[in-house]
């Protein structure tokens, strides 16, 4: 800068020579630096809007891929869901039919009890009189013929046969109404059966509403429809958060049954021992939860409650039946081992507070409580439980496998297209960047530019004024 400065005796002629020499050098290279800082800015958000392009594209076949998954995993829930419906028809159906030859006896001699009964309590009209003709005949007697005491006769014994008659009649309807009060049993039974076949029916109905819901579900989610691919999403969103809380539960759960053991794991397998940077001890505890935690997991798979591991659900009935008797004794082994963990943590800690108390010249018989019973058993309970109660972890940890692949593919296309937007933006920065550039590149030149566009009109009036002069002498 002194060199340059130093041109001339005088630095401010010497500066304003070299600002006047740079600026026609400038503006000299003004066409060629246009279409350099064109290029480069062009090239830039050619290729950021080609990252843009990329980026669209790959999240477009990620959100098809993960509809493609959705939906498969809804059909794979729809199907069990289906197929569970189904099973419980068939079941009510067996049962109903199993029973239906004893009920359709049942009812068949009801009936025909009631049939019996209703026959023999029909009131029997009573026959016609005969003595009607025979005092008609009498009447027509004369009186000499004695026919007055025949009618006293007559009416002596129309009395008695009436009277004979009526308790006769109120025998038969006593008996006829104790016939109609034997049928009242049996047609409570029908009603009673009838009624349970219509629980039944109703039943079986409530069922077959369920599955057409269930079945339309399945077939909007087979074709694909939007409506069904949101549902599932959102399901899948809900089913992640909510099976996460309870792994987190679980993993609280966990943490209690690792303290429990590590203390006396550390007297077994030295409290001294490393592995690395870790604790002997604290591996030792944590592989047995693990181990629990896997057979826990095994076990819900023989049950064939969850479907992580497809080997397992396709083994035989038989062999699957032997890996549940094998998984369900270790686990129970090792909630034993567990409980005597705790145990000897109980004791551990007894030894230590009377250690204490004995180098503080303390009465180590102040320590003894009568209580001390309870909090044990609590530990060894709790040790013994925990292990069982990690089982069920199985059902969220399948939950939260299978709703993570929505979740992750969910947040991967939110993320692509905020950068693909993101791409965008700098695209069109740059491009306009490139324009701002060639203004900036303009700015020290405005004189000559000033000048060239002075020159540049008056050419072109010029030129306008020598047209319109052969334009005039033409015409």
């Amino acid at each position: 800068m002194s060199m340059i400065l130093g041109i001339t005796p005088w630095p401010i002629v010497s500066g304003l020579i070299c600002f006047v020499l740079a600026v026609f050098v400038l503006f000299l290279a003004r066409h060629t630096a246009h279409q350099a800082i064109r290029t480069a800015t062009s090239a830039i958000a050619r290729g950021l809007r080609l990252g843009s392009h990329s980026v669209t594209h790959l999240e477009t076949r990620l959100a098809a891929r993960n509809r493609d998954v959705l939906l498969a995993a809804g059909r794979e829930a729809k199907e069990r869901i289906i197929e569970r419906e189904f099973e419980r028809v068939s079941e009510s159906v067996r049962k109903d039919l199993t029973n239906y030859p004893t009920l359709h006896r049942a009812l068949s001699e009801s009936i025909r009890r009631i049939e019996e009964d209703h026959q023999n309590a029909v009131d029997v009209p009573p026959e016609a009189p005969g003595w009607v003709r025979a005092v008609d005949a009498v009447s027509q007697m004369e009186a000499r013929n004695g026919a007055a005491n025949i009618l006293a006769d007559i009416h002596k014994s129309l009395v008695k046969a009436h009277k004979e008659a009526m308790d006769t009649y109120r025998e038969a309807s006593a008996e006829r109404h104790g016939l109609l009060r034997k049928m009242m049993p049996e047609w409570r039974v029908i009603k009673e059966t009838l009624d349970r076949v219509l629980a039944s029916v109703e039943s079986l109905l409530t069922r077959s509403v369920a599955i057409d819901r269930h079945m339309q579900e399945y077939q909007d989610i087979v074709r694909g429809h939007d409506r069904a691919v949101s549902t599932l999403s959102s399901s899948s969103v809900v089913q992640f958060f909510v099976s996460g809380l309870v792994l987190l539960i679980a993993i609280g759960g966990a943490a209690i049954n690792f303290s429990l053991i590590a203390r006396p794991m550390s007297e077994m397998v030295g409290g001294t021992s490393y592995i690395g940077s870790f604790r002997t001890a604290d591996i030792a505890a944590l592989v047995i939860i693990m181990v629990e935690i896997s057979m826990g997991l095994f076990l819900m798979e023989s049950l064939r409650i969850t479907r992580l591991f497809p080997v397992i659900a396709a083994l035989p009935d038989k062999m699957r039946v032997r890996m549940i008797y094998i998984t369900f004794t270790l686990l129970t082994l090792l909630a034993s081992v567990e409980a005597g963990l705790a145990y000897m943590r109980e004791v551990l800690l007894q030894d230590e507070l009377a250690t204490g108390a004995l180098l503080r010249g303390e009465d180590g018989g102040g320590l003894k409580n009568e209580f001390l019973w309870i909090t044990t058993a609590a530990q060894m309970g709790m040790g013994f439980i925990l292990p069982f109660a990690l089982t069920f972890v199985a059902i969220p940890f399948e939950t939260f496998v299978h709703s993570s692949r929505t979740v992750l593919g969910i947040c991967g296309i939110g993320l692509l297209r905020a950068f693909a937007l993101l791409l965008r933006v700098f695209s069109n920065g740059f491009h306009h960047i490139g324009k701002l550039l060639e203004r900036i590149y303009d700015l020290p030149l405005f004189i000559p530019l000033w000048l060239e566009t002075r020159a540049a009109n008056a050419a072109k009036a010029e030129r306008q004024l020598e047209v319109g002069t052969v334009q005039e002498a033409q015409t």
